[in-house]
C-alpha cells in the first residue's frame, strides 16, 4: 500500500517552506492545464449561473458538500506539496482525454462532449498526486461532477428519437398482442391532445441521466465496488427506466384513444412516471447490494502502486500540456457564406427585412448556416416576424424555445400541432415577464422530402447521405392567438408552400 505522506502537525510550517518549490512547480502544471482548457470556462460559467441550468446548479452544490465531507474525513487526499508521479491509469486519462478534446473541438465542437472530456482528462491528471487507491476511490465523486453537465437535454436531443419510434413500436406492438386496435406509430407520437405524446420530456432519456445521477451517487455513498457486477447493475437499472417508460406510455395511450378518456389520462401522467422512476431507483439499490462487495474488501493489486520511471516527469508534462495548448483550434467558422435565397410568398403576406441581431449573426456564422433571412410580417390582420436559416448541417439549427428565452420570455407551453398530414409544426406559448403578457410562437424544420416539429429528428436526418437542405421556420407573433386560428393556419400553409418551392429550385 501507498504510505501516507502528509505533513506532520508540529513541522507543517517547515515542511511547507521545504516544499515551496515544488508546489510553485505544481501551480505552474496547474496554470498549463487550465490554458490547455480555457475554452470550456464559459460554457461552464454558464451552466453554473443560468436559471434554466437550476436543476444541475443544486445537484452540483450537493454533490461540493459530499466531497467537501469526504476530504473533511480524510478519504480524498491530494498530496500537491509532492512531485507528480506516472501512474499509468491516470497518465493515461490525462493524456488521452486530452487528445480527444483537441479532436472534438476541431471536429466536432459539440461543448458537452467537450467538458466532459475535461472532467475525465482532470481527474486523470489530479491524480498523479494521490495514492492510487484513494484515486480509485474518488472515481464515483468524478462521475458524479461530469454527470452534471446537461447530458439530460443532449441526450434528449441526440437519443430521444430512436427511443421515442422504438417505444412507440413497443406500445403499438404490444396493443395488438392483447388483440386491442392496433395504434399507428404515427398516431401514438402526435396525438391531438398532446397527452400521451412521446416527446422531449417523455422518451425515458431524461429519467436515464437522472437515474445515472443516483447510481453513481448512491455506489459512492454505499462504497460499493466498481466491476463488472457494478456494471451488469447499471446495465439492468436502465433497462428498468425504460420498460417503466414503456408501460407508461402504454397506460396512457390506452386510457387517452382506447378508453377515449384523455383527462383520466392527462391525471396518470405525472405519477406513473414517478412511480417507475421511483421503482428502479430501489431495485438498483437492491442490485448494487446484493452479494456485492464494500470498496474496502476490494482485492487491490500490486500494480496498485507501479509507475513508471520517466526522468524528470514534471517536465516531460509540462512541455506535453503546453505543446497540446498551443494545438488546440476551434471548429472552422463557415456560415453564412451564401445570398439569402428569394423567398416567393403570396401577395397577401406583406413583409419587410429586419436586421439580424449580433448574437443571431455569431451563432449562424459559427454553426454554419448559409444564410439567414428575419423579417417582419402583417397577414390577416396579425403581425409579428420570423427568421428563416436554410442549411445541410443540424448545427446551424436550433430549438427556438431556447432563444426566446434568451431574449427575456418565459417558456408556458410547447407542443406538436398537426396542420395537415406530414405538417406538424410545434406550437410554443410564451410570457413576456415585462408586460405580463402572452405571446404565441411556432416553429418546423422543413427539407424537399419532409416536415417535422422535432429537433431530434433532424439531426437524425443528417445521418442519410446525401445530406439534405433544410429550413428552420420560427414564427414568433405580436399578440395571442387560439391554437387552431385560421389565420395562423393558413399562414403556416403559405410559408411550407412558399419554403417547399424554394427548395425545389
Amino acid at each position: 500500500m501507498f504510505p501516507p505522506r502528509n505533513f506532520p502537525a508540529s513541522n507543517s510550517i517547515s515542511n511547507l517552506r521545504a516544499h515551496a518549490p515544488q508546489i510553485v512547480w505544481n501551480g505552474l502544471l496547474l496554470a498549463l492545464w487550465l490554458g490547455l482548457y480555457r475554452a470550456m470556462f464559459d460554457y461552464l460559467g454558464i451552466i453554473a449561473l443560468r436559471e434554466d441550468f437550476r436543476t444541475n446548479q443544486l445537484v452540483l452544490l450537493a454533490i461540493i458538500a459530499l466531497i467537501g465531507w469526504q476530504i473533511h474525513t480524510k478519504n480524498f487526499q491530494l498530496e500537491f506539496h509532492l512531485k507528480p508521479r506516472p501512474y499509468p491509469l491516470p497518465l493515461t486519462l490525462a493524456l488521452g482525454g486530452s487528445m480527444l478534446y483537441l479532436i472534438a473541438a476541431r471536429a466536432l465542437d459539440i461543448n458537452t462532449l467537450s467538458a466532459t472530456l475535461f472532467g475525465i482528462a482532470s481527474y486523470g491528471f489530479i491524480g498523479l498526486w494521490m495514492a492510487p487507491r484513494s484515486w480509485r476511490a474518488g472515481l464515483p465523486a468524478a462521475l458524479l461532477l461530469i454527470a452534471v453537465l446537461p447530458f439530460g437535454e443532449h441526450m434528449q436531443t441526440f437519443l430521444g428519437y430512436p427511443m421515442r419510434i422504438f417505444t412507440a413500436e413497443l406500445v403499438r406492438d404490444g396493443l395488438a398482442a392483447f388483440h386491442v386496435t392496433s395504434t399507428g406509430v404515427d398516431t401514438i407520437l402526435v396525438l391531438e391532445n398532446g397527452v400521451s405524446q412521446i416527446d422531449l420530456p417523455c422518451s425515458g432519456v431524461k429519467s436515464l441521466w437522472t437515474g445515472a445521477i443516483f447510481f453513481i451517487a448512491v455506489t459512492w455513498l454505499d462504497r460499493r465496488a466498481l466491476n463488472l457486477r457494478w456494471l451488469c447493475a447499471a446495465c439492468a437499472f436502465g433497462l428498468l427506466l425504460f420498460l417503466a417508460n414503456v408501460l407508461r406510455v402504454g397506460a396512457l395511450v390506452v386510457t387517452a384513444q382506447v378508453l377515449n378518456v384523455p383527462i383520466f389520462a392527462e391525471m396518470l401522467h405525472v405519477p406513473l412516471g414517478v412511480l417507475g422512476f421511483v421503482g428502479a431507483c430501489a431495485a438498483a439499490v437492491w442490485l448494487l447490494r446484493f452479494k456485492n462487495k464494500n470498496f474496502s474488501e476490494i482485492f487491490v493489486f500490486e500494480s496498485d502502486n507501479f509507475s513508471f520511471s520517466i526522468p524528470q516527469f514534471s517536465i516531460v508534462l509540462a512541455f506535453l500540456i503546453a505543446g497540446m495548448g498551443l494545438l488546440y483550434t476551434s471548429r472552422a467558422e463557415t456560415g453564412l457564406s451564401q445570398n439569402a435565397p428569394v423567398w416567393h410568398f403570396p401577395s397577401a403576406l406583406q413583409t419587410h427585412e429586419l436586421p439580424l441581431k449580433p448574437d443571431e449573426i455569431a451563432w449562424l456564422t459559427r454553426d454554419g448556416a448559409e444564410s439567414a433571412t428575419r423579417l417582419k410580417f402583417t397577414w390577416q390582420d396579425i403581425s409579428g416576424s420570423m427568421i428563416l436559416v436554410p442549411s445541410r448541417t443540424w448545427r446551424a439549427h436550433h430549438r427556438p424555445e431556447r432563444c426566446f428565452e434568451v431574449f427575456g420570455l418565459q417558456l408556458n407551453d410547447s407542443r406538436a400541432q398537426m396542420i395537415a398530414d406530414n405538417f406538424p409544426i410545434r406550437a410554443v406559448v410564451l410570457r413576456d415577464p415585462k408586460s405580463d403578457a402572452r405571446l404565441d410562437a411556432a416553429y418546423w424544420f422543413q427539407s424537399a422530402t419532409r416536415t417535422t416539429d422535432d429537433y431530434g429528428t433532424r439531426i437524425w436526418a443528417d445521418t442519410a447521405a446525401p445530406a439534405e437542405r433544410w429550413v428552420l421556420v420560427s414564427i414568433l407573433f405580436d399578440q395571442p392567438l387560439e391554437p387552431n386560428d385560421a389565420r395562423a393556419v393558413a399562414l403556416y400553409r403559405a410559408l411550407h408552400q412558399a419554403v417547399a418551392q424554394q427548395l425545389a429550385e
